[in-house]
């Protein structure tokens, strides 16, 4: 039987950690001679301050020794591309502010590697399942090869977010949306179980120089694990991935449909512990063992029971209020608005019970009718329960992303005062998470510098 490899090396400065891992697991097999070469980091969210990119964002260290790697094998022709999250519509430049800030005009310089924003670039359409299309950035298309440097961490969606969850960052908005769809079927994990149709020949290396809890953004929290996880295979690396996180491939829906959909000799173990490397059949493990580098990355904050509470302000004593957990249909243009609006409430709390009040996000939800105000988070809510005719009030944050100024009004309409611009400072907020890390030199930022 032939075994797809794997490899997992430690991470160590100055010590072509890169070139070993991809050299041991054969990940540049496919690499034409003399191919177009499109790099995929991953870079969640940009601000202009600091902000905390451990775990978040892809390491410029492992960018680089990437880039060094590609020219060492006679390739000219180097173009990253990314779209990173652009909340504001009328935001330019986004892409190019991320890649000046993580010093890839120094790529540019001395390697000639172009800079892409997927943004700012053509997307083509692309068939992924029968009748399912998505818009897809043209470069991506007209190149010979990708090279994937997702992000080691867990998701708090889909339980973690590695190689293949990465290929997301190369759809158009409506794209990405649609992956959030409110089918059962057809849903996210159907959706990114899908996303390896779109792929060249590839090599994936996933960076775990820092690693995530409860990901994918800043709000989570980062180790520092000194891993770095190479293959031409994108789902045995994420298999392999996954693992390393603590998480069963078994219990990751859209792992087990990928493996499924595209008829790989990638099997999965009945070992329900899962908890070394012969646990995954069809694929070599190379360099360190799994059981010896794995620990388990929490993937979300804990509800109570039955999901109407997060367990943190059940604990403060917190009644008369129901703030559903989301689930797969909440998309990326809300999500960042959940957090902030039960930070909000969690410390606005005095004691005093609310009236029977719920908040509702996703693509699914109803009004529960023995509440007395359901409030409703973005557009899709709001369209989904317009003919809604129930005793209960409803209070919309309509918007996508949600208006600012709506949802100030509806933490109003429930006695709580805040100024909208709370919900459009993401510098703030990024300020806000990166005092956790101060004076901590573990959380070092010249990994994501280029010198």
């Amino acid at each position: 039987m032939n075994h797809i490899k794997v490899a997992i090396h430690k991470f160590k400065r100055n010590n072509e950690t890169i070139k070993k891992a991809v050299e041991s697991a054969d990940a540049f097999e496919h690499l034409p001679k003399n191919a177009k070469v499109v790099i995929k980091p991953n870079i969640v969210v940009w601000l202009d301050t600091p902000y905390p990119k451990w775990g978040v964002v892809t390491t410029s260290i492992i960018m680089e020794e990437t880039v060094i790697l590609l020219k060492d094998y006679g390739i000219n022709d180097i173009s990253i591309v990314e779209g990173s999250l652009q909340m504001n519509p009328r935001e330019k430049h986004i892409g190019q502010k991320s890649f000046e800030g993580l010093g890839y005009l120094k790529l540019k310089k001395r390697y000639g590697v172009k800079l892409l924003d997927v943004w700012e670039r053509p997307f083509e359409k692309i068939e992924i399942a029968d009748g399912l299309t998505l818009k897809v950035n043209a470069d991506l298309m007209a190149s010979d090869f990708l090279v994937n440097l997702p992000v080691l961490k867990a998701h708090s969606q889909v339980r973690v977010s590695l190689g293949i969850k990465n290929l997301k960052g190369f759809l158009n908005v409506a794209s990405r949306k649609k992956c959030h769809n409110a089918d059962t079927v057809k849903d996210l994990d159907y959706m990114i179980s899908r996303l390896p149709e779109l792929l060249p020949p590839s090599a994936t290396i996933i960076d775990g120089i820092y690693t995530l809890e409860r990901g994918p953004s800043f709000d989570g929290k980062p180790r520092k694990s000194d891993l770095v996880i190479a293959s031409s295979n994108v789902l045995a690396a994420d298999m392999v991935g996954a693992k390393v996180l603590g998480h069963n491939p078994r219990d990751i829906p859209y792992l087990v449909q990928a493996a499924e959909t595209r008829g790989f000799s990638i099997g999965l173990s009945d070992n329900k512990d899962f908890q070394d490397s012969k646990d995954l059949i069809g694929i070599e493990v190379l360099g360190e063992k799994i059981e010896d580098v794995a620990a388990f990355h929490k993937d979300s904050f804990p509800y109570n029971e039955d999901n109407t509470l997060p367990a943190s302000m059940e604990k403060m004593g917190i009644k008369g209020l129901r703030f559903h957990k989301y689930d797969s249909t909440l998309c990326t243009y809300c999500s960042p608005l959940i957090g902030k609006l039960l930070t909000i409430i969690a410390m606005s709390y005095k004691g005093k019970p609310f009236d029977e009040v719920e908040f509702l996000t996703g693509k699914r939800l109803r009004p529960t009718l023995n509440m007395k105000k359901s409030i409703l988070v973005g557009q899709c809510m709001c369209a989904l329960n317009k003919n809604h005719d129930g005793p209960q009030e409803i209070v919309k944050i309509e918007g996508c992303p949600p208006r600012p100024e709506e949802a100030a009004l509806a933490l109003k309409s429930i006695g709580i005062d805040i100024d909208p611009s709370f919900f459009t400072n993401l510098e703030m907020e990024g300020a806000f998470f990166m005092k956790r890390f101060k004076d901590n030199p573990e959380f070092d930022e010249s990994y994501y510098t280029i010198p």
